[in-house]
């Protein structure tokens, strides 16, 4: 058999494996971290969470298929592992920077969400402070001479 069709079956099995297994372990575990960032809506997060795992999949699955051509042909053991550990490699750096921009862009979310909640005056505003008529860009009138 030849070997590079041995590496080609390899690095199929173990990057769909590992896609599959990260992007299970990020739908479990992100379920919380949703539902905080959607102030509890425990629906919405739930289809949010479905939603960025079918990202998660076509983004990482389509890297994965554009990346099994070798550029040489594999002709010993040496040269399998070379090949493997190469586009290994480099799919679990894809793997791990689509996770880090999923868990950034939430937190932004999320801090954002929590700046709104604490800005919200305890309050109304009653009303306006400067006297009616007025600009309150002014400059300050001049007061008396010699003061």
């Amino acid at each position: 058999m030849d070997l590079t069709v041995v590496a080609y079956v390899v690095y199929l099995l173990i990057s769909v494996g590992l896609t599959v297994w990260v992007a299970r372990t990020l739908s479990q575990n992100g379920r919380i971290f949703l539902a905080d960032v959607l102030q509890g809506n425990e629906k919405l997060a739930d289809a949010v969470n479905h939603l960025l795992v079918v990202g998660f999949y076509l983004v990482n699955l389509g890297f994965v298929a554009l990346y099994l051509k070798a550029a040489d042909a594999v002709t010993d053991a040496r040269g399998l592992f070379e090949a493997l550990s190469v586009k290994i490699g480099v799919v679990l750096l894809v793997l791990g920077v689509m996770h880090l921009a999923n868990v950034y862009v939430l937190n932004k979310i999320r801090r954002r969400g929590a700046m709104e909640r604490e800005h919200v005056p305890p309050v109304p505003p009653q009303g306006w402070t400067g006297q009616a008529g007025s600009n309150p860009w002014a400059a300050p009138a001049a007061g008396p001479a010699g003061a």
